[in-house]
């Protein structure tokens, strides 16, 4: 299987060590788009600078590992030409225009838009739960003040003086990816695999007692319900980046050419 990277920053380096430590077997890399400039820097990489030049490399799947911005300069592109693009930046899909031309040209391009799991679990149960009908979605984002600072939380709670866990947002997912971009990954995955973006219930929290950031889904429809707890670390280059992020991207490619595959 041949894959071309967009982005080489925290997510698309420790992707690529990944798989050259052979965690996705039979996966070849041919391609690795970067800012102009940039492509000389390692001689060693396959680095282009424009979407022409990763498209003749003719890899089977593209991965997005550069933000949303990327999603939005990048995925019609990709998805027209025939390519499979899994997206990291899920957040992306709350604009929901955008989302509709990544859908129609997939749909002109006979390929499709994957967005794998992420920094969160209990995705495919809240996905098979929604087939049966789907009731009730909340998702639960709780980090330390820190990790708020530098967004909208700043002016709806006083971070550096908390001294107990403070809800400052609730609303829904398309809401919360809207007015905390640089958070709003997980909320769209939670919706666009459950009740939908405008459906799921968010709630953002500051939380001086938390270690890490943790994330919370409660759930309920037919099948049952569903209560989930996770707290990522973050990645070693980039604090602000989710390391499960990157396996879930690994997880994708190896799944991809596995012969059994859970």
């Amino acid at each position: 299987m041949r894959f071309a990277v967009i982005g080489h920053g925290a997510i698309g380096r420790l992707l690529l060590q990944e798989v050259a430590a052979g965690k996705a077997p039979g996966a070849e890399l041919t391609a690795i788009l970067v800012r102009p400039g940039r492509a000389g820097q390692t001689p060693d990489l396959p680095l282009v600078e424009s979407l022409d030049d990763l498209l003749s490399a003719r890899p089977d799947v593209v991965v997005e590992a550069a933000g949303g911005g990327a999603v939005a300069e990048y995925g019609e592109g990709v998805l027209q030409a025939g390519f499979e693009l899994a997206a990291a930046s899920a957040g992306a899909l709350t604009d929901a225009a955008l989302a509709e031309r990544l859908r129609a040209a997939a749909r002109a391009g006979g390929s499709r838009l994957v967005v794998p799991a992420g920094a969160i679990g209990a995705i495919d149960a809240l996905a098979a739960m929604r087939l049966a009908g789907l009731q009730q979605v909340t998702y639960r984002g709780v980090k330390p003040p820190a990790a708020w600072r530098g967004s909208a939380a700043e002016s709806l709670c006083a971070l550096d003086s908390l001294s107990t866990a403070t809800t400052f947002f609730s609303g829904s997912a398309r809401e919360a990816a809207g007015t905390f971009p640089k958070n709003a990954n997980v909320a769209a995955i939670v919706g666009l695999a459950g009740l939908g973006l405008d459906e799921t219930q968010v709630e953002l929290v500051a939380d001086p007692t938390a270690g890490g950031n943790r994330h919370e889904i409660e759930a309920e429809g037919v099948t049952g319900r569903i209560s989930y707890s996770g707290e990522g670390y973050a990645a070693p280059d980039n604090p602000r980046t989710s390391l499960l992020t990157v396996y879930s991207l690994l997880r994708y490619l190896a799944n991809r050419e596995a012969a059994l595959v859970v």
